[in-house]
Formats: structure tokens, sequence, C-alpha cells
């Protein structure tokens, strides 16, 4: 590229990549502009095809590896490469290397937008964790797109082009066995979307969309789960963890940070199912209180389905901050759990938590930057984060889950 002309799309550009970036992405610079580089690792040498280009940035992949990096591996999957299937990001990652890159992800963004020190993140210990059972083979759950032929497969990068597949690798086994893809599988010609499920109840699905409405193609409406000590029975679209592993471990750690006392009341904001709630209500007993508070339709019947059982605790079918602000749950409370969308909490939320007088609060993330958001609303009025454990919920891919522990003053 000459000096001083800018990128064009489609244009491929040798640069050397920089730090690891949210999305997937690493950095680098080109003339001083500012190039999000996939399939790429910090330190390589690579020559990048430009594929968007934005107002002071533009994104490409890596297409040639002139200086790989020594965390460079072969992807195992033959889809994940540029220009093919967007669902995993880092299949190029050695295993360690993906906690790395996730854990680096992490504290970039309490530094950068929860206004952490560096010696507070140091502090908090910040690390990813592997969860059992390896990279491939745990995703218990998957949407697959169906293309304008009736092919079933997974979406390009930031596209709504279809990429069919013949099979998908970090698929839970029982998802890979099922004849849903080309070459050899079914074909859609009236679906939109085709979903599998297999439960850890030992339940497997599939159930077909066409314009929104379900279809169950074969297996059972409902599915069993089991977490928390309990087995719960939800409808296939209903949310729950796609990793076997994660609904156990996000209680675990919700459970350690709290630490709920008999008689307690505790409060599960964006309760879904009650999977929290439910771990709540066994730690503060008969004489405690629970209130879960979920909005989705499908989320309050799967809790009231799933907790009837447990008189102590409330569900309170609305929007969390309405609830909130509208005083359909008011405290005193004792502990809460906040568990909210991609989108995070929200200043508002926090401040009405933090004005119900709690001693503790764990929050459970997918996106550390909408967490750290949520951390510096925290920390603007007086709380402070004192403890975070991160877990690969989603190995292969970015993405990451946290659990803060957030604690009011002194």
């Amino acid at each position: 590229m000459a000096p001083g002309r800018g990128l064009e799309e489609a244009e491929r550009v040798e640069l050397t990549v920089d730090a690891v970036a949210p999305g997937g992405h690493c950095v680098a610079r080109v003339d001083g502009q500012v190039v999000f580089v996939r399939h790429a690792l910090p330190g390589e040498r690579v020559v990048a095809e430009v594929t968007e280009l934005h107002r002071g940035f533009a994104r490409a992949d890596a297409v040639t590896v002139l200086q790989a990096a020594p965390d460079r591996v072969e992807p195992p999957c033959p889809y994940a490469k540029p220009g093919r299937c967007g669902g995993c990001d880092l299949q190029h990652v050695a295993p360690a290397a993906q906690l790395d890159w996730k854990t680096a992800v992490v504290r970039e963004q309490l530094t950068r937008l929860a206004k952490l020190t560096d010696a507070e993140c140091d502090a908090l210990g910040v690390r990813v964790e592997a969860l059992p059972g390896g990279l491939l083979g745990w995703r218990s759950r998957i949407r697959y797109a169906v293309d304008g032929v009736g092919r079933a497969g997974l979406l390009k990068h930031r596209s709504h082009e279809v990429v069919p597949i013949d099979r998908c690798l970090i698929a839970h086994p029982a998802i890979q066995e099922l004849p849903v893809l080309a070459p050899g599988g079914a074909r859609w010609p009236d679906a939109d979307a085709v979903e599998t499920v297999a439960s850890t109840g030992g339940d497997v699905t599939v159930t077909a969309y066409a314009e929104g409405v379900p279809t169950t193609v074969s297996g059972p409406e409902r599915v069993r789960e089991r977490a928390a000590g309990r087995e719960w029975a939800l409808p296939t679209s209903s949310f729950w963890q796609v990793h076997p592993a994660a609904a156990d471990t996000l209680v675990g750690a919700v459970l350690e940070q709290l630490d709920p006392r008999p008689g307690e009341r505790a409060w599960d904001l964006y309760g879904g199912a009650g999977l929290f709630a439910a771990a709540l209500a066994a730690r503060v007993g008969d004489t405690g209180r629970v209130t879960l508070v979920e909005s989705a339709e499908q989320g309050v019947t799967a809790a009231r389905d799933n907790l009837a059982d447990l008189p102590h605790v409330e569900i309170v079918a609305a929007r969390v901050e309405t609830a909130l602000a509208r005083r359909r749950i008011t405290g005193p409370v004792d502990v809460v759990v906040l568990d909210p969308p991609r989108s995070g909490a929200g200043a508002p939320v926090v401040r009405d938590v933090v004005a119900a007088g709690p001693r503790a609060v764990a929050y459970v993330a997918c996106d550390p930057a909408a967490f750290a958001r949520d951390v510096h609303t925290f920390t603007g009025l007086g709380w402070r984060l004192a403890a975070l454990r991160g877990f690969d919920l989603f190995p292969m891919t970015q993405h990451v889950e946290l659990v803060g522990l957030l604690l009011p003053p002194a």
C-alpha cells in the first residue's frame, strides 16, 4: 500500500500483529490506521485481506502467515478459516494460549472501562479457568441456519451468508451423530433454522423453525437438565447454559462468593428458569426468602414449574429495571445475584441494587465490556470488586464468562 493512501475493501496488505482485542481480533496498524485482524496471533507477520472499512478502523482476515507465533496450531476444523464459518474465533490458538488470550481481554476491559488500576487487577488475580471436557464436543445446543437450497450450516463472521457444513467439531457428540447436515443429511427446504439439543439429562432433540414457528422433528419437546443437585424440565427453546459443566460451575462460584446463610433474603435478578434461585433457596432455608425476577414468559413458566417445591421462592414476572423502579421488589435484602443479558445490568439497575443495601452482590457476566462498565458504576457508588473468577464456558470462541463479587463500603 502506498504511504498515505487509505485501505480499500478486499485489499491485501502485509502487517505485524499487536495485542489481542475483544471480539476475537488482534490489533494492527497500517500507516497509522487501526486494523482489527482475525485468524492471527500477537507478534505474527501476516498478509491480511481487508473485509470491512469503517470510520477510524478496518477489519481484516489473516490469509497468509509469514512469521507464525509459537502458540499457533492448525485448526482441527476445516471450516474455521477466513471466509468460512464464523462460529469459532480461536481454533488456530493453542489451548493454554486461548486462556491467556481471554484473560488479557478481561484485564484490558477492567482497566479501560472499569478504570481499575494494574495493581487492583493484580490483587484480583484475574485468570480464566478451563472447564472439564476439553475444547471439542462440548456444545450441547446448536442452532443451524438454512441456506436457499435447504442445506443446514453456520454463518460467516458478521454475515447472514450460510456456510453449509458436514460436521461441527465443538458440537456435543450426540449432536454430531444427528442426520441434520449435508452431505448425506436431511435437507430443510421449508425451514429457516434447525435447532439441536443434547441435554445433560440424556435427551436429544431436533426442532425446525419456519418463520419463527417451531416444529419438533425428533426427540421430546421438553428436555431434562441436571444441575445444582436438581433435575430440570425445560422446553427445548428455553435458555440453558450450552456447556454441560457450566451450570454447576457458575452455581459453585456464586455460592462461594456470596456464602448465603440460613434466614437471609436473596434476590435472583434476570433469574431465567431459576438455577441460582434454587441454589440460594437451599442455603437460606425455609426461614429465608428468595425473590426471582424474570421478564421472558418462557423463563417465568420454567421457573414456576421447576421451583414449585420451594415455597420460600417468589417469582416476579417483570423486567428487572421495572421491578426495582416501581418497587415490585423492595429491600432490605442480604445477597443479590445479577445475571443480566450481554448488554449488562446498566446504571439504573446498579443504583437500585445498591440502594437496597445488600451485604454482597455476585455478578455473572457473559460480556467483559458490559461487566466492566457496571463495575465502574458500582465503584462510583463506593463499592469495590472484591473477587473475580473467569471461566472458559465457550472453548475455541472468543467468549468468556465472569463471576465477580461486589461489596459495599466497609
